[in-house]
């Protein structure tokens, strides 16, 4: 059922924003099911989003963690907080498209998780949509935070404020649903299969230097020519980085499945995208760092991107 919703409602948009973009030539394109009961739940927590007030207070102890004191009076607009995604969103990064803010997708829930943690509740936050170049464009924004699975780059900082990454998208297997292959869950697994990669990926290195696999790879120029080799028994399988084998495998090679991602295997990082300098950006980066170290956002990430995709990790 969850295989054939992303099916259905990627194939309509997946394209437009697929995991990185296309102004570089990056391969990417990322609990709480409790998130939607906790953005509706919490009392009062937008009331600190509209107060003046600067950026946290450090205290002895380390750097400051209060991110709705650090919030207050930094939004675009007093007592909200705007967020913006893709036109359309889809998951497993947004669910319902229609609904954002019910907090259901690995993305939806990160923005409320973030929006709570920066003193907003549910009914203080606002979604925007925003078409994937334009949000990177040098200029003002009319979101306070922005995310569409922007993998974190040196050139579109120059132009944009990224947080620290929510997400490291990890290496990923995948091939026929039928095939053996789809037995694999240890790295020494993939070591005796028939690889294929994408030519210019990162994923061309990492199978030469980590997974090391006994039989030559095969790199082919695009997903015709992998999807023949698969049928063909020329190659077991694909790797790829996680959100391009999701898309992959939903919309474009009919009757495959992901295997699993590769433990310890993230290469490109996605940020929350703000505008250039904006007051914002550290709050969001105390947010996310409160998140990390309670555990919610490893748990957001293993409900959405591990067991919504059916994709178990294969351990090293």
């Amino acid at each position: 059922m969850r295989r054939s919703i992303i099916a259905t409602i990627v194939a309509a948009g997946l394209v437009l924003a697929a995991c990185g973009g296309d102004d570089d030539s990056e391969s990417t394109g990322d609990q709480s099911s409790e998130t939607s009961e906790a953005t509706s739940g919490a009392e009062g927590s937008g009331d600190d989003g509209g107060e003046s007030g600067g950026a946290a207070e450090a205290t002895d102890e380390g750097p400051p963690t209060d991110a709705a004191a650090c919030a207050r009076g930094k939004t675009v607009d007093d007592g909200v907080l705007t967020i913006a995604t893709g036109e359309p969103a889809f998951p497993p990064y947004v669910l319902n498209d229609e609904t954002p803010e019910d907090g259901q997708g690995f993305e939806a829930a990160v923005a409320m998780t973030v929006a709570l943690e920066l003193g907003f509740d549910a009914e203080s936050v606002t979604w925007v949509r925003t078409a994937f170049d334009a949000a990177i464009a040098p200029g003002p924004k009319d979101f306070d935070f922005n995310l569409q699975q922007y993998t974190i780059t040196d050139e579109r900082a120059e132009v944009v404020d990224f947080s620290d990454g929510y997400y490291r998208a990890p290496q990923a297997i995948f091939g026929l649903a039928d095939a053996a292959a789809a037995g694999a869950s240890t790295l020494d697994d993939l070591k005796g299969l028939k690889i294929g990669v994408a030519a210019g990926t990162t994923s061309v290195t990492y199978v030469e230097e980590v997974i090391q696999p006994d039989a030559e790879l095969l790199i082919f120029n695009d997903n015709a020519s992998a999807k023949q080799a698969l049928e063909s028994n020329q190659i077991d399988a694909i790797v790829s980085d996680l959100p391009t084998a999701l898309f992959i495998t939903a919309v474009e090679i009919e009757g495959t499945t992901v295997y699993g991602q590769i433990e310890g295997s993230g290469t490109d990082e996605f940020g929350l995208l703000l505008a250039k300098d904006s007051p914002l950006t550290e709050c969001v980066d105390i947010a996310l760092a409160n998140l990390s170290a309670s555990g919610e956002l490893d748990q957001i990430t293993q409900e959405w991107m591990s067991d919504f995709t059916e994709a178990p990790v294969i351990s090293l």
